[in-house]
């Protein structure tokens, strides 16, 4: 599948539509709906101008209260939609990590992320947030996006769960996931996030342990779905059990989003 999902960008990270894909029986994603990115406290008027075409009628908030108060998305002008979040924290980040003198940036980078996706299948907030994303795509018309901070880890396994329920593929689903590396906004995101994380860290990062961090790993969504698949047998059961995707909206999900 060849196509262009990113849209140009000057102030917001990652912004792309994550329809398109083939789905089991010959279906396809519809595209032009289903956008996703990170926050847009820097979004430039340029930026508005391009997503305002776009039809976005409903956005879906991933990041908590701390998040959203210090990181104010700008929105396009008129936006009357609804916007959805929490009302409380989502992180799934350790409280703490040390980093020794032994460890590496690129190390800690690593296993902390691996931390984040290990305690994300089982955070009230996020069961929670994936179960409201979920059912909101069923219910409302229009385009809609979801976002997190960076639009990568929160934001990208929600879009893995949708595309789960609409039939894609396991291996396009992680072609979607990792695409975020292929997102042409990597130094917004960097400006960002690097100097506050090497604030608290007390050392910069190398160039290695910054696309750990501000990247994605295949291994990163492994350990999500291992956890989840551990609590319920299959991720198809977490999806049931933990999220509560039954069958009246997995087929709603599919007649909205399949063409």
């Amino acid at each position: 599948m060849i196509r262009e999902p990113f849209l140009e960008t000057q102030g917001i990270h990652n912004f792309r539509d994550y329809g398109g894909w083939h789905t089991r029986g010959g279906g396809q994603v519809r595209t032009g709906l289903l956008f996703r990115s990170g926050h847009h406290v820097e979004a430039t008027d340029e930026d508005l101008a391009a997503i305002a075409p776009l039809g976005i009628h409903t956005v879906i908030d991933l990041r908590g209260a701390s998040e959203r108060a210090a990181n104010p998305c700008r929105r396009v002008e008129g936006f009357d939609g609804e916007v959805l979040f929490y009302d409380g924290e989502t992180t799934s980040s350790p409280p703490h990590m040390d980093i020794g003198p032994d460890t590496s940036a690129a190390d800690f980078a690593r296993e902390r992320m691996l931390a984040v996706y290990t305690r994300m299948p089982d955070n009230p907030a996020m069961i929670d947030m994936f179960g409201r994303y979920l059912t909101v795509l069923a219910q409302r018309d229009g385009a809609s996006l979801v976002h997190c901070y960076a639009g990568k880890d929160r934001t990208g396994v929600a879009a893995t769960m949708l595309l789960h329920i609409l039939g894609v593929a396991e291996e396009d689903q992680r072609r979607e996931f990792l695409r975020t590396n292929d997102s042409p906004t990597f130094d917004v995101l960097a400006r960002q996030s690097l100097p506050g994380i090497e604030a608290r860290l007390g050392r910069k990062l190398d160039k290695g342990a910054a696309k750990d961090l501000l990247g994605v790993r295949e291994e990163y969504l492994d350990r999500y779905l291992e956890i989840a698949t551990e609590r319920h047998g299959s991720f198809d059961g977490y999806l049931e059990r933990a999220i509560g995707v039954d069958d009246a909206l997995r087929d709603a999900l599919i007649t909205r989003f399949v063409a």
